[in-house]
């Protein structure tokens, strides 16, 4: 099960995504927004990732204007790794190497189809561990 959210600025981005996760059968759970309406990214962020750091959901695919904004609020929720991806490499080596649970994507960033692509790669690919996973470990130690 995916966690979902976004504010308006990456609202059209997460239904062209919801698409996508339907087509292929993908559960997921959207925590809003759901209009176009303006709304805070904070908020939404918070939501999503809750349900990842409780275990409801496995990862989350967060979207804003940019995926910076709403990756920084992901980021202050205790046992988040969020990464703001805009490339094909970058969405896959924040899973192979960096363990990152949370994509984060924006709308007026990334297209539909390499948005689509890249939840692909960061869905399918796995956590390498091995020397990665002490690297990972610092990182999780920063929140103590």
């Amino acid at each position: 099960m995916l966690a979902l959210a976004s504010d308006h600025g990456g609202f059209e981005l997460k239904n062209e995504i919801k698409k996508y996760l339907d087509e292929k059968g993908i559960e997921y759970r959207d925590f809003g927004c759901y209009t176009a309406e303006s709304c805070d990214y904070p908020d939404m962020a918070k939501l999503a990732c809750d349900a990842v750091v409780s275990g409801e959901c496995e990862k989350a695919l967060l979207f804003c204007g940019t995926g910076i904004g709403i990756s920084m609020a992901a980021n202050k929720v205790k046992g988040i790794r969020a990464a703001a991806c805009s490339d094909y490499f970058s969405a896959k080596y924040t899973r192979a190497h960096n363990d990152a649970n949370a994509l984060c994507l924006g709308g007026r960033v990334v297209g539909p189809g390499l948005a689509v692509e890249l939840v692909d790669v960061f869905l399918n690919t796995p956590f390498e561990g091995g020397r990665h996973q002490k690297r990972i470990d610092k990182v999780m130690a920063l929140e103590k």
